[in-house]
């Protein structure tokens, strides 16, 4: 849209052009609009690929215009708009945009300040699958996404199972808009772009990193109920045919759905922390009961459980089977005594945990989510009056602008030109021609995060060269199953510093180090932020120069009912109907199978609020406070129908255990070794006339096709499938698996971050700090040409660096000693890395 010169928006005077088609591309470009650039969305001359009234959403904020490719008068209308651009977005497949006659790697040579971003499918690098035809859910089913859709579904023997969350571009959209925005604000320091290639398949990967990471060994005290059962049914050879209900006896009382007296379900998340679960019984009036019948809380649970005086600690995960069918029985009958609504706000202001099952629907029209911008109102051409999903990241200064965005606009060339070129560039010199420093070079990052999101988001930002400390208490809030299991993911290339910051020699600590600081990253709510000394003058009489990033579970750019509630990824999958879709009713919720479904996007958007803040300091000199949310994140994860108006029809996404896909097109199929997925469109139906075996499938009406085309498919292996439907240019992929995939593409560490590995790439850690072999996914899935990219070092243990960064911020060895006596500081949880 044209530049409001009156807006404080953090992306102002950015030229971006937009080439995108289908999710992720146009998502990338809508963010950097909402952020204030300019935005050209080019569209060939039938108008968007995609289908979908989530258009509307996606091109907010833009000038459309229609082009065509591949006559030379589009060509030279694209090259334009490109001449006069800061950013340029492309989505397809591999050499498309280079054999249309746009060649990125061209155009810098040409403009060395050009940045240029490719999200293909499959890795350009990758030879077997570059040229798939890789849709949302093509690219699911070759990562194991629908094979390994968590404990519940392996357990009830339903495999594959399908999911329309689109996970790869959400995923990829965060990634990718991170790293053009990380780009931009190194160019300010260099004067040059970057050339980068985003696959979504890699995005979807790191978005996973949770669920691929393999620990040798891995002590019992880890298993959970659900792992411990099909173990034993493994070895039994017993089938995996558990009820739903039989299914709900294996879960943790403090990590599942209760039924309320209104008949809807409510969730609870208390499984971890020292406090929430205690808080939780006192609050339901069974503490004190469970006390007297023997319920213990470890003082040290970072002990090895064979030193515990009870074989059960409350706040740690998970509890033994005999003490969580006792507690799970007695919650179940005190939550049938109050409805939902009032549930949650006894959770919500008692700080634990703990919120309805809703319908995205529901959630839509939702109170807090309209009053906190979560959901917002945009006045579209073509469905009018449209709620959409708020700004993903947001700024304190800013961030009211963000909630009534431009809706789309279709423009002739000529406009969408002179709308690019009134917008003077200010660009830098430039400094060095071959620089290949990291994007983050010489940039210090204090990361007081905790459980995924938030220290996700500063491991993520560490491969491009930023120096990170990670704080946390001297005493652990959280049991080791969060920190030091989840930490061998997101405490990668950070050093530890245990101390108590609430004191004042621990405070004192903390802001030594605030002084060197350039970010501070922290997951807190308004109310922690403010009690923690965290608020923007209390930092400016800090360190006036560093960007405060925060992030939580419900916030919105204006304070809303719930902003101060606490939650995790599971609470917002509640909230915002992803469980109750996954699970298909109100009497069958499911968390959707990943750990950190939400929590890592949501990370992957703090990282996007860093870079911003980082640019627009480099800019204006202006220094931030930025802040996203996992509520806000979800409605990207949802995006494709995320959205309502007066005529909209229902939400009838598919749904429940018995989902195998969209349609006869687009679903599963059973081959003669396996499963297969066929990802097509009504346009495609003429292709399959070119596939052996298919011949005829266009003269079959819509309601017979699946039963036409499931015969066909059992007379051939999956993969001699795929290959062929591939060759016809139609999106097919075995559903494979995630251990597979770990097995067949992993090696041993090498100093290398994987990229060269094509699009699935895994480290083995023979001598990894923890005593085990750990077997971890790359950080391979954002590839720029000029920057570098930096291998992660192993996770070290908890407090291995307290005693040199204090050091270096000016204590002796002897006052180091003293802290740790004092329990000030500490260097270690426990004498194990991992617990036994």
């Amino acid at each position: 849209m044209p530049l409001n010169p009156t807006s404080q928006l953090p992306l102002i005077g950015v030229k971006v052009v937009d080439f995108g088609q289908y999710m992720a591309g146009p998502a990338v470009a809508m963010i950097l609009g909402d952020l204030g650039a300019t935005v050209v969305h080019v569209d060939p001359p039938g108008g968007p690929l995609w289908k979908t009234p989530a258009n509307a959403t996606l091109n907010r904020n833009k000038l459309i215009v229609s082009i065509d490719l591949k006559r030379e008068e589009g060509l030279d209308q694209a090259l334009a708009l490109i001449e006069e651009a800061d950013i340029v977005i492309e989505s397809f497949r591999p050499d498309v945009m280079q054999r249309l006659g746009i060649d990125f790697a061209a155009l810098r040579e040409q403009r060395l300040e050009l940045i240029t971003l490719s999200i293909p499918g499959f890795a350009s690098n990758d030879a077997l699958r570059r040229d798939w035809r890789a849709l949302e859910s093509v690219i699911a089913a070759n990562s194991g996404v629908f094979t390994d859709m968590g404990l519940n579904r392996v357990l009830m023997g339903i495999n594959p199972s399908f999911s329309p969350l689109p996970l790869a571009s959400a995923y990829g959209t965060m990634l990718a808009a991170s790293s053009v925005v990380l780009a931009l604000q190194a160019r300010e320091r260099t004067g040059l772009g970057d050339q980068i290639e985003v696959p979504l398949v890699c995005a979807l990967m790191e978005g996973l990193s949770y669920n691929s990471i393999r620990i040798e060994d891995l002590p019992e005290r880890y298993k959970t109920q659900r792992e411990k059962e099909i173990e034993r049914r493994r070895i039994e050879g017993l089938p995996m045919n558990l009820s739903y209900d039989e299914l709900q006896e294996l879960l943790d009382p403090f990590y599942r759905s209760y039924k309320c007296k209104d008949g809807r379900m409510f969730y609870v998340v208390c499984p971890s922390h020292r406090d929430h679960a205690k808080r939780c019984l006192q609050r339901l009036g069974l503490y004190d009961e469970l006390v007297a019948e023997g319920m213990r809380e470890e003082p040290d649970t970072y002990l090895p459980t064979s030193e515990w005086k009870s074989d059960m600690s409350l706040g740690v995960y998970p509890l033994p089977k005999a003490w969580a069918d006792h507690i799970a029985a007695r919650m179940k009958a005190v939550f049938m005594t109050r409805t939902s609504k009032e549930w949650e706000k006894i959770f919500g202001r008692g700080k634990f945990p703990g919120a309805p099952q809703r319908w995205l629907q529901e959630w839509i029209h939702d109170d807090h989510a309209e009053t906190a911008g979560l959901m917002i109102e945009v006045e579209d051409p073509e469905y009018d009056t449209m709620i959409q999903p708020g700004p993903v990241i947001w700024f304190a200064d800013s961030g009211s602008e963000m909630l009534t965005p431009e809706p789309r606009r279709w423009v002739e060339f000529s406009q969408a030109l002179d709308a690019l070129a009134s917008i003077e560039s200010k660009l830098p010199r430039v400094r060095a021609k071959n620089a290949r420093d990291g994007w983050l070079q010489g940039v210090r990052i204090l990361d007081l995060c905790n459980v995924i999101a938030g220290p996700h988001s500063v491991a993520y930002l560490a491969r491009f060269g930023a120096e990170v400390i990670k704080i946390d208490p001297s005493k652990p809030f959280y049991d080791c199953w969060n920190t030091v299991i989840f930490g061998l993911t997101h405490m990668r290339s950070k050093r530890s510093v245990l101390t108590d910051i609430n004191v004042p020699e621990g405070r004192k600590i903390f802001e030594a180090l605030l002084k060197t600081a350039d970010v501070v990253v922290w997951n807190a709510t308004d109310k922690q932020v403010e009690r923690m000394g965290l608020t923007e003058p209390a930092m400016k009489a800090i360190n006036p120069e560093a960007i405060f990033c925060q992030m939580d579970c419900f916030s919105g750019v204006n304070p809303g009912p719930r902003t101060n509630y606490l939650g995790y990824d599971d609470l917002v999958q509640a909230t915002t109907g992803i469980m109750l879709r996954f699970g298909g009713s109100m009497e069958t919720p499911e968390e959707h199978a990943h750990v950190g479904t939400i929590d890592v996007m949501c990370g992957f958007g703090a990282s996007l609020g860093v870079a911003t803040a980082l640019y627009r300091k480099l800019k204006t000199g202006r220094v931030s406070r930025v802040k996203t949310s996992l509520s806000a994140l979800s409605g990207l994860a949802q995006v494709p129908y995320c959205y309502d108006y007066q005529r909209r029809g229902l939400f009838d996404e598919p749904s429940g255990r018995d989902a195998t896909g969209y349609d006869s097109l687009s679903r599963f199929y059973a081959a003669s070794d396996g499963f297969l997925l066929v990802s097509a469109y009504e346009y495609d139906i003429e292709k399959f006339d070119n596939v052996a075996g298919l011949e005829g499938l266009s003269r079959v009406d819509p309601e017979g096709r699946a039963a036409f085309l499931a015969p066909k498919f059992l007379t051939a292996r999956a993969t001699d499938w795929v290959e062929r439907l591939e060759a016809a240019d139609i999106g097919a992929a075995v559903c494979e698996n995630l251990e597979t995939l770990r097995s067949y593409n992993s090696r041993p560490y090498d100093g290398t971050v994987g990229i060269d590995q094509g699009s699935y790439a895994f480290t083995i850690y023979e001598d990894h700090p923890s005593g085990h072999v750990v077997t971890q996914l790359d950080p391979y899935a954002v590839r720029p040409r000029r920057a570098q990219i930096y291998p992660m070092t192993p996770a070290e243990k908890y407090g291995a660096s307290t005693r040199s960064v204090l050091q270096e911020i000016g204590y002796s060895e002897e006052e180091v000693d003293r802290l740790i006596e004092a329990g000030i500081a500490s260097e270690s949880w426990s004498r194990e890395y991992l617990p036994t």
